[in-house]
């Protein structure tokens, strides 16, 4: 039983969890682009690769699934959800699974005024989105929205090209920086991280695991505690079965004034993953379980109240490696 996890770079937790799951069972093997992803190295084994925006990556990679008799494969960056999803048979026909929603749900979640949209349609709180600056500054005047405000890319990822504006100039100046912006209502509120595994093949919500976020940086959760809300545990069932996701998915919700607002989802595996993982919600164990073609039961809530995640700085020393 063999496994691949794509573009680890920074990730090197994540592959530590996985290599402890499959000890004696099988191997772990990790890509990247690059020599100078110290994730690869807590790996069984490694292979570097051209960028996911390469004509022969997919090649590369099924090449790889071939060679490794791979049973389960997996990403952990957003731009490469979509590429997998859409080679989902290419893979199959290889004997891999990829973990992982479908190709409508990778690019919906991707594109966060897509996703709004679809929030809206089916009833969910949500911060207000708008594309169109005219149809924004019409909502401020009217008193339907305050600044400060959000200008983000549409397909962002890690928080990169995120603003925030205090006032109209502002938000002229920012959005128009570069193509594909949006303006999104600020939700002044407690921000809360959701890691969830919906089972490959059931379709249920098997697990979830809740946290209050302390500190962020670079887009990802820093310091956080774990907390449990029975009436969020069924907010996120809902959604996630109306979405129809699969594998292991990441939510970010606020909760203002004591109601839940979705704001954003990553169909994968989120920075803040290992806190959840120390406390004793294991999907990696979820996954291996569905790859011998076992459903899982649900255990959502399965982990103490009040454990505060604090996450530091470690290094990886390696000699040799081509950095130009």
């Amino acid at each position: 039983m063999n496994f691949l996890i794509l573009s680890v770079g920074t990730r090197n937790k994540i592959v530590q969890y996985f290599k402890r799951t499959f000890d004696g069972i099988g191997t772990v093997i990790a890509t990247d682009a690059s020599e100078l992803g110290p994730a690869i190295y807590d790996a069984d084994r490694h292979y570097i690769v051209p960028p996911i925006t390469d004509s022969g990556y997919i090649d590369r990679i099924l090449a790889i699934c071939r060679e490794e008799k791979i049973d389960g494969v997996l990403s952990l960056i957003d731009p490469e959800l979509s590429l997998l999803a859409e080679n989902q048979d290419a893979f199959r026909a290889t004997g891999t699974t990829v973990i992982g929603s479908s190709h409508e749900l990778c690019e919906t979640s991707l594109d966060k005024f897509r996703m709004y949209r679809w929030l809206v349609a089916h009833g969910y709180r949500c911060a207000r989105s708008w594309t169109d600056r005219e149809e924004f500054y019409k909502a401020a005047k009217a008193g339907e929205v305050t600044y400060p405000v959000f200008v983000k890319p549409v397909k962002g990822s890690a928080s990169l090209g995120i603003f925030k504006a205090h006032d109209e100039e502002m938000t002229d100046l920012l959005f128009t920086r570069e193509d594909g912006m949006m303006i999104q209502e600020f939700l002044n509120g407690q921000e809360i991280g959701a890691d969830v595994y919906i089972d490959m093949i059931s379709g249920e919500v098997v697990s979830i695991f809740t946290k209050k976020k302390i500190k962020m940086r670079a887009g990802e959760t820093d310091k956080a505690v774990s907390f449990k809300d029975n009436s969020l545990f069924a907010l996120i069932d809902r959604f996630v079965k109306e979405a129809g996701y699969r594998g292991q998915i990441d939510i970010d919700i606020f909760d203002i004034g004591g109601e839940y607002y979705i704001s954003e989802v990553n169909p994968r595996f989120g920075g803040g993953y290992p806190h959840a993982y120390e406390s004793g919600v294991d999907h990696m164990a979820l996954i291996l379980n569905n790859l011998r073609g076992r459903a899982n039961q649900r255990q959502i809530g399965n982990y103490r109240e009040g454990i505060c995640m604090m996450k530091y700085n470690e290094v990886c020393m390696k000699e040799g490696l081509r950095w130009t």
